[in-house]
């Protein structure tokens, strides 16, 4: 492979796509949320139709991830970026375009094959574009804040579409931008050549169908329960194909998932913690939602509107993290933003038929938003931080792998978490027990990427800063002069 380069031509206009192409992609993955009672009603679908409209991108996106970055690697990561654009464009226009039900989720399934790939070769791109240090933790820094700020921006975008124009401006709007960033990219990023070596077939199959198998038995439990025989099959086969896939990267010459990248105690924690807050987040937006249009009485632009102090906030707080980061500990940083995550979304899952909006869901977000704008950052560049350039791809793989599988493991479990509040009375006061019960599921996730930080990550991080500067302080050796 091409070395990667050292110094950087345009860098924001670098950022600029990379950021751009990857907001993108989050947005289709939280604006479907305000937009799907219009879809519902203009495809005419049941609901386990409507849920497969959003299941069947995480569960492509999620399963083709790894395969993807691992593309980047072998291919050329500039020349798939652009075609993972591409497709992710095609298919959003389809989308746009769906006469009915089946057309719509199988243009989501596209839709997440393009998403697969772009994902990890943006972050893959932004590794080999700026080099290590001031440049590196700014860019990875606004990298880590768009997964926070695109997520709730999506739901106010897609409130807004859908009230003012159709659900189907939702993903019209992907095409105009997917078209700019393809005409931008081979103009400004960099290409990382092609690696010279052999493609890891039976580690890419049984990657992709067991963290396939694995997202299709998690999203079933919200239509028929952890015990049903689907369920049961979907999940076991699933654990079974990643066993034989960790089993098999141990053998092969050159693994599509390198286990190497798992030494570090902080790439493992960071990945673990990732996966337990996007298994929170992904429970908070899909119930606050819920109870905001059916508790609170809220149309689809004032639910989205609704998430508009968390967005401000997280964007004000990620705004100020890279200098914040030069001057205290990214393992300190994280810490913090869980514990403040923690914090609002405990406070919010107390919500009741009796809470206003200002009180009950306007204040929780403002933690909620402060907390993510501390967390993502440094989640993403504790995901990638030393690995070798060989590797950038896996590791940015990894990084969004555990993203979605988190997120796909999260509303299953928040689902079921919800389920178990009895029927009966009112339909808002049992809403609203539900959305209590899911977030109080949402805070023990939380609390447990709180320990995965601390036992994992923080002292990782404080000993490497603590011989860095050592190594800084410790004088040169003297030498003798010529003779």
């Amino acid at each position: 492979m091409k070395p990667a380069p050292t110094t950087t031509a345009h860098p924001a206009a670098i950022l600029a796509i990379i950021l751009a192409s990857y907001v993108m992609i989050l947005l289709d993955n939280s604006v479907i949320f305000t937009a799907l009672p219009s879809l519902q009603a203009d495809l005419q679908l049941s609901t386990i139709e409507l849920s497969w409209v959003q299941d069947a991108y995480t569960l492509v996106f999620g399963g083709l991830l790894l395969l993807g970055a691992r593309a980047g690697d072998l291919l050329g990561r500039r020349r798939v970026f652009v075609f993972g654009l591409v497709v992710f464009s095609l298919a959003s226009l389809l989308i746009g375009l769906a006469p009915a039900g089946w057309w719509a989720i199988a243009g989501r399934a596209v839709q997440g094959i393009g998403a697969a790939i772009v994902a990890p070769a943006s972050l893959s791109l932004l590794t080999a574009s700026f080099p290590e240090g001031r440049e590196r933790t700014r860019a990875v820094s606004l990298y880590g804040a768009t997964a926070g700020i695109g997520a709730s921006l999506g739901l106010v975008i897609g409130g807004a579409l859908a009230h003012w124009i159709s659900w189907r401006a939702g993903f019209f709007v992907n095409v105009p931008i997917g078209a700019a960033m393809i005409a931008l990219a081979p103009r400004f990023l960099p290409e990382t050549g092609r690696a010279s070596g052999r493609f890891d077939l039976f580690g890419a199959l049984t990657a992709t169908l067991g963290v396939g198998a694995l997202v299709f038995g998690i999203i079933n439990t919200a239509e028929v329960g952890w015990t049903s025989p689907v369920t049961v099959t979907a999940v076991g086969a699933g654990v079974v194909l990643l066993v034989l896939f960790v089993l098999i990267e141990r053998k092969v010459a050159q693994p599509i998932m390198p286990l190497r990248l798992f030494a570090s105690r902080r790439r493992a924690g960071a990945y673990v913690a990732r996966f337990l807050y996007l298994g929170a987040m992904i429970g908070f937006f899909f119930f606050t939602t819920q109870f905001m249009q059916e508790v609170l009485g809220f149309d689809p632009l004032q639910a989205g509107i609704g998430f508009l102090p968390m967005t401000a906030v997280n964007f004000a707080v990620a705004m100020s993290i890279p200098p914040l980061l030069r001057r205290m500990p990214g393992s300190v940083a994280l810490l913090a933003g869980i514990l403040i995550t923690l914090a609002g979304m405990f406070w919010l899952s107390c919500v009741g038929t009796d809470f206003s909006y200002w009180t009950g869901v306007a204040l929780p977000m403002v933690l909620i938003g402060a907390g993510q704008g501390f967390a993502f950052a440094p989640l993403t560049s504790f995901g990638i931080i030393g690995a070798p350039a060989a590797d950038a791809g896996a590791a940015s793989g990894l990084v969004n792998t555990f993203h979605q599988v988190g997120t796909c493991l999260g509303l299953g479990i928040a689902v079921a978490a919800a389920a178990t509040v009895p029927t009966g009375g009112p339909a808002a006061e049992h809403l609203a027990a539900q959305v209590s019960a899911a977030l109080t599921t949402g805070s023990v996730l939380l609390l447990l990427a709180l320990v995965t930080t601390a036992a994992f990550i923080l002292p990782s991080d404080l000993a490497a800063r603590r011989a860095r500067k050592t190594r800084s302080t410790v004088p040169a050796p003297e030498t003798e002069p010529a003779r």
